[in-house]
């Protein structure tokens, strides 16, 4: 198929493709109630860049520093048949003012206006701000997020302590977080590190009987929004554009997450085993 330089540079610069866009994409080819709906975000390397909109420099957990790029925040959902698809996302424009906590509370209402009945949202310690988690547990659902090691909670009343200062057992720990209030405490070990995640429930008896094989099933459900990033970098090119505008850069970064929902879409018809391997054809 032959598509001419300027067709594709007309089609960027012409179309104003949003969130709402890709989510009646995606929503289709899921169980819109029960699953799980994960946040994050990833920089888009752009070290060269010198006039292209949106590029600052952004924390990059790739890169374990400051790196010059674009931020893309996402929402994930995965179905409670293992089905997972991008359902929202965002451009981080410093222009504008907004945290990547903005966007992400932003994000969230829509999804739930546009008829996305998650059981659980997920995400890192960069989200896990009382002001996100209250909004949550407003909307009664589920929630599980990484913590930073020095956040307080008590065990006993009156008596703060750091989460990294507390033994927690494989079922975890039920605590109070300070500004919050009852949350169970998971710890993990990676490469010598230890990691925390709290979880809360809608009521606080459903929080506590919250254990480790349903924290360990709600992870794992997170992770596939790690594999989305690295797929849409590897496989469908997010990162490959010349274009400079605000408009033109949205739309590629559309068209380039529609492709990895395309693909999606054949693994769940059993057309691909993954992004990677065509098995059919």
């Amino acid at each position: 198929m032959s598509i001419s330089h300027d067709s594709v540079n007309r089609f960027l610069n012409r179309e104003s493709y949003t969130g709402r866009d890709l989510y009646n994409e995606a929503s289709p080819t899921l169980n819109l109630k029960g699953g799980t709906l994960s946040v994050d975000d990833s920089v888009l390397d752009k070290p060269h860049s010198q006039y292209m909109a949106f590029v600052s420099h952004f924390w990059s957990g790739k890169h374990h520093r400051a790196v010059k790029g674009i931020n893309l925040v996402t929402l994930y959902y995965t179905d409670t048949q293992g089905k997972h698809q991008p359902v929202n996302f965002r451009v981080v424009d410093k222009a504008e003012g907004k945290t990547k906590n903005d966007y992400f509370l932003d994000m969230l209402a829509e999804v739930l206006s546009w008829g996305l009945e998650p059981g659980f949202v997920t995400g890192d310690s960069w989200y896990s701000c009382v002001k996100n988690l209250k909004r949550i547990r407003n909307h009664q659902i589920g929630l599980l997020f990484a913590l930073e090691s020095n956040r307080l909670v008590s065990v006993e009343e009156g008596t703060w302590v750091q989460v990294k200062q507390l033994e927690v057992p494989e079922e975890g720990l039920v605590v109070w977080l300070k500004n919050f209030g009852y949350v169970k405490l998971f710890r993990t070990k990676l490469k010598d590190q230890l990691r925390h995640y709290i979880s809360a429930l809608p009521n606080d008896e459903q929080t506590k009987s919250f254990g480790s094989r349903d924290f360990t099933e709600q992870h794992d459900r997170h992770w596939q929004i790690e594999q989305y990033h690295r797929a849409i970098k590897q496989v469908c090119n997010i990162e490959q554009f010349q274009v400079r505008s605000k408009g033109a850069i949205k739309n590629h970064l559309f068209a380039a997450i529609c492709g990895f929902v395309q693909l999606q879409k054949l693994s769940f018809a059993e057309v691909i085993s993954n992004g990677y391997v065509t098995v059919k054809y």
